[in-house]
């Protein structure tokens, strides 16, 4: 069982985002990603980012814990959804776009390595993706769950024998420059 498993751990989470969002990194992705294309994001949470990409793309939420889906579902009973891990995402959909707000952060180095692996086999040819992390050298562990803090040219590393990064942007959520995202796009196969 994982901590969001447990409907409490969800309320505590949903009550603790209440107005954050990512209007800023929707609004980076629609500048690189068409408007009606297939997104897949990841760690949908509270859905407050998903509602937000619906705006602009045909989005399929995801999250590894049943709760969060399982709340989503009951209001929205025609949503796409599916329950996914960020590292190995097992679906033999394929997407246009990825996009994760303050997920991948729980992936340690090596899971982070997998999870981009995979994300370029579930992105289309010139598929775009969009993730934002917590800046920093750290990592920490919260109630059983682990937080890995990354520098931009660590995950410039991680990314760039499989996608050409676009953009990498520092920003602030509780502190200045406390966060960055990255958008990226595919390699194509050859």
């Amino acid at each position: 069982m994982t901590y969001y498993d447990d409907p409490n751990h969800v309320q505590q989470y949903i009550d603790m985002a209440e107005g954050y969002d990512g209007c800023e990194m929707v609004a980076a992705l629609t500048k690189y990603l068409p408007e009606g294309a297939k997104v897949l994001e990841l760690g949908m949470g509270p859905s407050i980012d998903l509602e937000l990409l619906a705006h602009h793309y045909r989005v399929t939420g995801s999250d590894i814990s049943r709760a969060f889906l399982d709340r989503f579902r009951n209001l929205n009973q025609d949503a796409d959804l599916v329950q996914l891990d960020a590292e190995t995402i097992k679906t033999t959909t394929r997407f246009n776009g990825i996009y994760s707000n303050k997920v991948l952060h729980h992936l340690s180095p090596e899971q982070l390595h997998n999870s981009f692996l995979r994300q370029h086999d579930a992105l289309l040819n010139e598929g775009i993706a969009l993730h934002s992390f917590w800046l920093g050298n750290r990592e920490e562990t919260m109630h059983g769950l682990h937080f890995q803090y990354y520098q931009g040219e660590f995950l410039h590393s991680l990314v760039e024998p499989s996608f050409t990064i676009l953009e990498s942007t520092h920003y602030s959520e509780f502190e200045h420059n406390d966060s960055l995202y990255l958008v990226i796009k595919k390699i194509n196969d050859k």
